[in-house]
């Protein structure tokens, strides 16, 4: 089992920053890669970045390509979205997910955190 939070979700005007945390707890060893992921209201849930726990090798949705960066602090558990010159199309609630193994579905769910971009 592994507990998810996300925070860092906010309020900001178009061409903002913003840095989304995720905070992971329980069988975190067993984690192969953590995820990003949003959901805007009446959409599908889509993927936005991902990193490989060992090694730090990063994917990212062409759509956020060049202004969103992943990355972890090992130490802390932790998963950051960096997240700069938002667009209002980014407004979403964004999820972290944890997969256990290559090939296999992300597994695990943080609560989410909204983003919100005004233009």
């Amino acid at each position: 089992q592994v507990q998810l939070v996300e925070s860092g979700g906010g309020l900001v005007q178009a061409g903002d920053s913003l840095r989304l945390s995720c905070a992971a707890s329980g069988r975190t060893f067993s984690t192969y890669a953590m995820g990003w992921f949003r959901q805007a209201p009446g959409k599908e849930r889509e993927f936005v970045a991902a990193i490989i726990w060992s090694g730090g090798r990063t994917y990212y949705a062409d759509s956020v390509k060049g202004r969103f960066t992943i990355s972890r602090d090992n130490a802390k558990n932790t998963v950051y979205l960096q997240m700069n010159s938002l667009k209002p199309e980014d407004t979403a609630v964004y999820y972290c997910a944890t997969k256990p193994r290559l090939g296999a579905s992300y597994e695990y769910w943080g609560q989410g955190t909204q983003v919100t971009v005004s233009s």
